[in-house]
């Protein structure tokens, strides 16, 4: 007897629909399953034998053939466990065959029927064709991911009887119903008002934040750099709901939703070691996996000790930070995987670090110094908006209560009032949520200069040698600034300050 169910299936973050056919026919006992399984999907025949009799089912001793189609297509992970399962129970007759064919399944199961959760629920269940389905069956843990996304019904489910008797029509499984996820939780994080004096670097921190822009820190150890980069998620706007979908499906296809949690409701903060291999920065692997600048997207990316990171891992960056897209390319599938983020990086200004130290002297000759900035390349560099140089506060202010400066929360309200007004001037431009996302095009339309705003620009743009980049870059820069003002125009004042956030580049990179 033949049944057929359905189920879901990834490539990096992309669901394509997969029909599971179970064929029940006389013969030698066996047990097969066909259709480019992986290892863990070939293991499901002892997985689902087991969970099928414990929940109190015989299954008949014949040939077993699963299906899984197209067949062309890799098929991986334990999700299919329980279509598999489904199916064998409506070929042997325990469940309607027709019943059986209108939903979708997806879970791992434990040996006594347990429906245990899986990775990439979300993409999976926005992947769903509607036509021919009437619900998602899930596991209970994953039922608010999939309600998110899922243009069918979605019916979480404990163990496999309840799906048995759901099916056969003599037991009820409750709809789970989308309640109001992206509300940002409380974030447990240091505050700005902990950092005493380093109001420029404050400064340029929460313009970087208002824009969405890159920040490059140079300066001495023990100057500041890391405990900056450590507040700035305090200082981050809330994710619009797009935002918070799209960031979503990455974690969810990573495995880093936390227990219980539907949606990814802050902003990611991502820190990797200095020693992260090219595909744990732009991800890959057989059935690409998301890397670190994935994992990022819609928030902020920290590299520590900037230079100290491989220079192949670097240079992946260079295309993802213009195109906000990582493109992997495997014999078996190119995926794209979303990779919008907000690079903030940390150097020390030679390889001894006091450079620039006002007390302690350098014992770099100038051979080791350029060496050891060239491992920041040309291209790179000129992708990172605003370059901050950051020196060590003196010793008599880090005991002045006075110079503690702004809180978090009054950074932030600035910050998401900036946000607010990006988001209307971009509401009817898909992809592009702030500043930092503007095209050209966007670029010359809402950054328009006056004639001693372009004198300026043009200026700075000769002295410090502005690629057509850096250009774009600093009008970008100046926009914000406008914003965090509620500036409709941007003026020479703007300019002014965007473009000394460009002046690094020729005191260092000569």
């Amino acid at each position: 007897m033949l049944a057929f169910t359905r189920s879901v299936g990834l490539v990096g973050i992309n669901a394509f629909q997969v029909d599971v056919e179970v064929d029940l026919t006389r013969g030698l006992p066996t047990f097969t399953i066909v259709g480019l399984p992986d290892n863990a999907v070939k293991e499901s025949r002892e997985r689902v034998q087991a969970a099928i009799g414990n929940t109190g089912f015989s299954l008949p001793s014949k040939k077993l053939t699963i299906n899984l189609a197209p067949a062309g297509r890799k098929k991986e992970g334990a999700a299919f466990d329980l279509p598999i399962a489904v199916g064998l129970l409506a070929a042997s007759g325990f469940i309607p065959i027709e019943r059986a064919a209108r939903y979708a399944y997806l879970a791992e199961l434990a040996l006594d029927g347990t429906l245990r959760p899986v990775k990439g629920v979300l993409p999976m269940a926005a992947g769903l064709q509607v036509q021919g389905i009437d619900g998602f069956i899930v596991p209970s843990s994953n039922a608010g991911e999939a309600a998110i996304a899922s243009p069918v019904p979605v019916f979480p489910a404990d163990n496999l009887e309840q799906v048995s008797l759901f099916l056969q029509g003599l037991g009820n499984l409750k709809e789970a119903e989308e309640t109001d996820l992206v509300q940002n939780m409380e974030l447990n994080v240091a505050d700005f008002s902990e950092v005493k004096g380093q109001q420029q670097a404050k400064r340029a921190l929460e313009i970087a934040a208002a824009g969405g822009h890159n920040v490059l820190m140079i300066g001495p150890p023990g100057s500041g750099k890391t405990m900056l980069a450590a507040r700035l998620p305090g200082i981050l706007p809330p994710m619009s709901r797009e935002e918070a979908v799209e960031t979503t499906k990455v974690h969810s296809v990573a495995g880093l939703l936390p227990e219980g949690q539907a949606l990814v409701t802050n902003r990611p903060f991502r820190a990797p070691h200095h020693t992260v291999s090219t595909p744990g920065l732009a991800g890959g692997g057989s059935n690409p996996r998301p890397g670190e600048v994935s994992l990022a997207h819609n928030g902020v990316l920290f590299l520590d000790e900037f230079p100290e990171f491989k220079r192949g891992a670097l240079e992946v960056m260079r295309q993802p930070m213009e195109s906000g897209m990582v493109i992997i390319s495997r014999s078996s599938a190119s995926v794209e995987l979303p990779a919008r983020f907000m690079l903030v990086a940390a150097m020390n200004p030679c390889p001894c670090g006091y450079l620039t130290h006002p007390a302690k002297s350098c014992n770099c000759t100038a051979s080791q110094v350029q060496r050891y900035l060239g491992k920041i390349s040309g291209p790179l560099l000129d992708r990172i908006d605003i370059h901050l140089e950051v020196l060590p506060v003196p010793r008599n202010e880090l005991s002045e209560p006075r110079l503690s400066g702004e809180t978090s929360n009054v950074i932030r309200e600035r910050v998401t009032a900036a946000r607010e007004i990006q988001r209307k001037r971009f509401q009817s431009v898909v992809g592009v949520h702030c500043n930092a996302h503007m095209t050209s095009t966007l670029t010359r339309s809402h950054c328009a200069l006056d004639s001693s705003g372009r004198k300026l620009l043009d200026t700075a743009a000769a002295r410090f040698g502005l690629s057509a980049r850096g250009y774009y870059r600093t009008l970008r820069v100046a926009r914000t600034v406008a914003d965090l003002e509620s500036s409709s125009s941007v003026n020479s004042s703007h300019i002014a300050e965007a473009v000394q956030y460009r002046a690094l580049e020729k005191d260092y990179w000569v």
